[in-house]
């Protein structure tokens, strides 16, 4: 092995040398591995299913319809991307991006716009992330939550001051496959 000066002793072989580096090489490896347990290799999670996320949207339609009112629903996943999209007869255009926009902000944010407005008068940086790509400030959207973990996202336009109550009477009827 090495001596004081960090030189090679003499009658140390080139096979012993490999020999130490490798076994140091090893442990140090093994210790590595005993510290990370192979659960932290992937994350266990709920997803939003299609059936689920239709039958809310489709729910949620038919609550708003019953009240004389054309809407739009988009439901998201927990990347923000669409799901379901529905558009009612007669809704305005401008709904479908409405919808889309609430639900993903619900789903952002992990809270209702409606709270999401609320809290824009006591957290300023409410306002500013209004500013960010597909956020809105306009109450109807409504976060999907299978348990405690937010799946989702759904968001309603076209029944002015109502779109939370349709959204929230489809989760209801819906709720056996949100769990």
């Amino acid at each position: 092995m090495a001596n004081s000066e960090g030189r090679i002793a003499s009658g140390t072989t080139l096979a012993s040398l490999f020999a130490t580096r490798y076994s140091l090489f090893a442990l140090l490896f093994a210790a590595g591995a005993a510290a990370s347990p192979a659960s932290a290799q992937f994350i266990e999670r709920k997803e939003l299913s299609y059936a689920a996320a239709k039958a809310v949207a489709e729910n949620a339609l038919e609550a708003c319809k019953a009240r004389g009112y054309a809407v739009s629903v988009v439901v998201v996943d927990r990347g923000g991307l669409t799901v379901v999209s529905l558009r009612a007869d007669g809704a305005s255009p401008h709904t479908i991006e409405n919808a889309r926009r609430k639900a993903y902000t619900a789903m952002t944010f992990k809270m209702t716009t409606a709270e999401f407005i609320k809290r824009m008068a006591t957290e300023p940086v409410r306002r500013e992330q209004t500013t960010l790509p597909n956020v809105i400030a306009i109450d109807g959207g409504v976060p999907i939550k299978a348990g405690n973990e937010v799946v989702g996202g759904i968001g309603m336009s076209g029944s002015p001051g109502v779109d939370s109550e349709c959204v929230m009477a489809g989760m209801e009827k819906a709720k056996d496959l949100l769990q």
